[in-house]
């Protein structure tokens, strides 16, 4: 190793300096491929990293700050989940629904000709369940019927009103209403499975 450096020490200043120069290049080529290429690729790797982390921290912030208002749109969604179901009763309810109605009617001074519930019509989580109605009686009677029943708390639908054979009665007019109301209940669990079956087969 002296022998080499004297030897290089006795050389011109012009190949001194050459040697000194391809040196400098092995060197920096050496240090490139195992210091700054290896730490490149870690710094590379960190890079994804931070960027990945900082995407979900941002992610995460954000359904933070939504935290409060979901919590209460959740609130709301559950309110009117009870609320729509206060209106539909279930199975068991549906008699006494019906009797509520007949008694509103016989309690507006109605004669009930007519109640006759009809079979009911299953939709996705609901059944329709269809009454025909004759009452006989004054005019504001049937008016004052009709508005009793607007105001319970299960949900009725009133169509097809028709007044006939209007007759005087005194200082009255006595007439009869027929009218078709539907009355809603909520189907079950095993309903709306059998309800989703039997749509599946057709299909």
């Amino acid at each position: 190793m002296n022998r080499l450096l004297d030897r290089i020490f006795t050389l011109p200043k012009q190949q001194r300096t050459m040697i000194l120069g391809v040196v400098i290049v092995v060197l920096l080529a050496l240090s490139y491929v195992f210091v700054y290429s290896a730490r490149a690729a870690r710094i590379a790797d960190l890079s994804e990293q931070v960027r990945n982390a900082t995407v979900e921290r941002d992610k995460k912030k954000t359904l933070a700050a939504n935290l409060p208002k979901l919590k209460q749109q959740l609130q709301q969604l559950d309110g009117m989940l009870k609320e729509a179901l206060a209106q539909l009763p279930n199975q068991k309810e549906i008699p006494d629904l019906l009797s509520s109605i007949s008694t509103k009617a016989r309690e507006s001074g109605l004669e009930i000709l007519v109640f006759r519930p009809r079979a009911e019509t299953p939709k996705d989580f609901y059944a329709e369940i269809p009454v025909d109605i004759i009452v006989k009686g004054g005019f504001h009677n049937v008016v004052a019927f009709f508005d009793e029943v607007g105001r319970l708390t299960r949900l009725v639908n009133m169509n097809n009103i028709e007044f006939k054979n209007p007759k005087a009665n005194g200082d009255q007019m006595v007439m009869e209403a027929s009218t078709s109301a539907t009355t809603f209940r909520f189907l079950d669990e095993a309903e709306r499975a059998k309800l989703a079956a039997a749509k599946g087969a057709k299909k």
